[in-house]
């Protein structure tokens, strides 16, 4: 009489060990990541260096705008962002991408069926890193551009009034783009194809678009960048007057819906698909 052996199932905690082993062994993982956060905080630190040394010859209406509104914009750049985005967007992508692009997902899936409980774990390592990352170079950026400035006495603290929901919002930024990347890559499966796409939703598709009119103002502001902007406003902007503003909290939800839509559809996608 043959006696069958089953095997246990696997814990979803064995799965988030698999992603984050599968995750750092990408060649390009590493590599992302720290060049990413040098290109980030290296943007930030040139603004805030560039400020120093120009600050003698401001004249009086820009110095009287700096604090808070131009020292909080040299701790977060919108160069800087663009490059977040798009680092973390790629990430994202690759982490679903190399694995149609390998086979590997056969593998995955021939030792665990449950093609929903891989890709939650997927989702939730690169979610978790993504925001450990993003903080790590919110917090660099806004301590040392801040450190330079604070030379010609501009300089912001970290307690200053609206400082941690901008923190909080450029820390964030990364996991979003990175569930975006997600998404499109499950969709598109191919490198080149998914960074082109993505490149266009996150960076390009903003720029061709304006807050002139109601309608492209929604657009824009229901765009992740565009949430980003007006989460990271700090200050006095009557100078510059918005016929179309958006709201602390509906830029809050755009986080949300962006991140919550990504994830359905990337689990979605490879649950259904054949591989």
């Amino acid at each position: 009489m043959t006696t069958l052996t089953i095997e246990p199932r696997a814990r979803f905690a064995d799965l988030l060990a698999a992603e984050w082993i599968k995750l750092w062994s990408l060649r390009s993982t590493p590599w992302a990541f720290a060049v990413g956060a040098l290109i980030v905080i290296g943007i930030n630190v040139n603004a805030a260096v560039a400020d120093h040394n120009n600050w003698p010859g401001y004249p009086d209406g820009i110095k009287a705008l700096f604090v808070p509104i131009w020292a909080m914009r040299d701790a977060y750049t919108a160069g800087a962002s663009m490059v977040l985005m798009l680092a973390a967007g790629s990430i994202g992508a690759l982490t679903i991408v190399s694995e149609y692009s390998t086979g590997q997902f056969r593998t995955t899936f021939a030792a665990v069926p449950a093609r929903g409980s891989v890709v939650a774990a997927k989702m939730s390592v690169v979610t978790a890193i993504m925001l450990v990352y993003g903080a790590v170079l919110a917090v660099t950026s806004f301590g040392v551009t801040q450190a330079i400035l604070s030379g010609r006495h501009v300089g912001l603290p970290f307690g200053y009034p609206g400082a941690l929901r901008v923190m909080a919002a450029s820390a964030l930024l990364a996991p979003v783009c990175a569930l975006t990347g997600m998404a499109l890559g499950a969709v598109v499966r191919h490198t080149a194809a998914t960074v082109v796409t993505l490149t266009f939703v996150l960076l390009v598709l903003p720029s061709l678009i304006n807050a002139r009119n109601h309608f492209s103002a929604t657009v824009l502001h229901a765009l992740p960048q565009g949430a980003w902007e007006q989460l990271t406003e700090v200050g006095d902007h009557s100078f510059m007057p918005d016929r179309h503003p958006a709201t602390i909290t509906g830029s809050w939800m755009v986080f949300a819906a962006w991140a919550l839509v990504s994830a359905v559809v990337a689990m979605a996608v490879v649950r259904r698909r054949d591989l």
